[in-house]
């Protein structure tokens, strides 16, 4: 199975610089609550962090919407729930790829229940192509094809995670 390159390492990285700069100017003065949604969007939630020039608090989430199989079942299960409260936070979801929307409906729904002062949802990436659930992101890094991707984060049987690009899977 072959890689290639859909965004590169420079373009990954000069986007999320993009991000970083945008949300501090958004959130100048206050301090962002940032919670990743694990295991994917560990290295754009870390890389985002560092850009960041605003004070930063980090937590994360883990949930699962497969069963036994390779299919999505379409429920989504909470794995791992915050480590702390954050009513009257600041608050930015962190997805490494949002394609259906079921699994970020889903978030959504339970943490604005939690009353944070503000709510935001950020992307790495966007399947718009695969969406089901009519949600979208506050902030996207890019717009992608329905294509298998790996890298950054996003893995396949999880292996690929450590690229340091964006690639789509080649038969």
């Amino acid at each position: 199975m072959a890689v290639g390159v859909l965004i590169s390492e420079a373009d990954v990285e000069k986007k999320i610089s993009q991000m970083a700069e945008e949300i501090s100017k958004e959130y100048a003065g206050k301090t962002v609550h940032i919670i990743g949604v694990l295991k994917g969007s560990v290295f754009f939630m870390c890389e985002l962090a560092k850009r960041l020039t605003i004070p930063v608090t980090m937590d994360f989430m883990s949930v699962s919407s497969y069963g036994d199989g390779t299919k999505s079942s379409g429920v989504v299960k909470l794995v791992k729930d915050l480590d702390e409260s954050i009513e009257g936070r600041d608050v930015i979801l962190v997805e490494d790829i949002m394609d259906s929307g079921r699994t970020l409906s889903y978030l959504v729904r339970i943490l604005k229940e939690r009353k944070p002062a503000s709510f935001k949802v950020i992307t790495l990436l966007d399947k718009p192509d695969r969406r089901v659930v009519e949600i979208e992101p506050d902030m996207t890094g890019f717009v992608i094809p329905d294509r298998f991707v790996v890298g950054y984060g996003l893995d396949c049987a999880q292996k690929y995670r450590n690229l340091p690009y964006i690639g789509v899977i080649e038969e």
